[in-house]
């Protein structure tokens, strides 16, 4: 299968589900209202598994892995090779200090829900000038990589605009919106869900940290059933340190290091977290986050 590592077997399988309940419910759109929400799982496990894929190829052919790519482009919600401008370059330089397009801080340190639903919209239109220099350098300076990234966005439009056709007509018989109601829930809500959760992924896991730790840039969330279903996304700290690490080698790394991470941020429940965070800080204040270390817009003194 020219599989790097054995453990993608699984990200095949996640990745063959999310195309196999597209299919079933392009075929029988009175399951669309059971199946949309494992959709949804499913495309955000698929924007994890791009964000690895970017990390470190899921096969050992070339040709493969840019395919693969673009199949995890309709799932993610976005060309994936905009992670490279946005994430590599950007955001794993930085880690939430000046100069990282994704910053938690931008407009406002506090941390609610106002704040983190509003995050995607702030955090994407801050990464459109990465993604714009990076399209434009490469034009200047590296036609194939510019014409993969043009393919990339084609075959994202292309294949909206074909799935939304084809959904018309398997079901243009049927009621008027039919097959719009299908093309939406089965494949665009999914994709949005997933380009929308991925960046409050990134929003939650670096929120009040200090950015200028060797170990307390990120927060953590070791929950088992949390880093089964999301490849390992939540040991945040590891994957900083080691970016090019596979994602099924991060527990490992993580428990290394553990020690010396704050342990604060080591949070065991996503779940959890979120309704201390959001839910219930607003009425007991002591069960939310606080900035660790100085502002993260400044350098500590040395």
């Amino acid at each position: 299968m020219y599989l790097r590592k054995k453990a993608d077997i699984r990200t095949l399988l996640w990745v063959g589900m999310a195309i196999a309940l597209v299919a079933i419910q392009y075929r029988w759109p009175e399951t669309v209202i059971f199946l949309c929400p494992i959709s949804c799982y499913l495309a955000i496990a698929c924007g994890v598994i791009s964000h690895n894929h970017n990390h470190q190829p899921t096969f050992s052919v070339k040709r493969l892995n840019r395919g693969f790519g673009h199949i995890l482009t309709i799932f993610y919600g976005y060309p994936t090779m905009m992670w490279i401008p946005t994430h590599n370059l950007n955001h794993h330089l930085f880690t939430n200090r000046p100069g990282d397009a994704t910053i938690t801080w931008r407009h406002t340190n506090l941390h609610n829900l106002f704040v983190v639903l509003t995050y995607p919209f702030v955090s994407a239109y801050s990464q459109s000038d990465a993604v714009k220099t990076y399209i434009r350098r490469a034009k200047q300076k590296n036609p194939k990589l510019y014409y993969r990234i043009l393919f990339q966005y084609a075959f994202w439009v292309g294949v909206n605009l074909g799935m939304l056709w084809l959904a018309w007509y398997l079901h243009h018989d049927h009621q008027n919106w039919t097959g719009l109601y299908v093309w939406f829930f089965a494949l665009m809500l999914p994709a949005i869900s997933s380009a929308t959760v991925i960046m409050m992924f990134n929003y939650v896991q670096h929120v009040h940290t200090d950015a200028w730790s060797d170990h307390d840039h990120s927060r953590n969330f070791t929950s088992r059933s949390f880093n089964f279903l999301f490849f390992n996304n939540g040991y945040h700290t590891a994957h900083h340190k080691r970016p090019g690490l596979h994602w099924s080698e991060l527990k490992v790394a993580h428990e290394k290091i553990a020690n010396e991470i704050d342990p604060i941020l080591n949070e065991r429940s996503l779940c959890w977290f979120v309704l201390r965070q959001y839910f219930l800080a607003p009425f007991f204040p002591r069960l939310g986050t606080t900035q660790i270390g100085g502002p993260p817009h400044q350098a500590p003194a040395k």
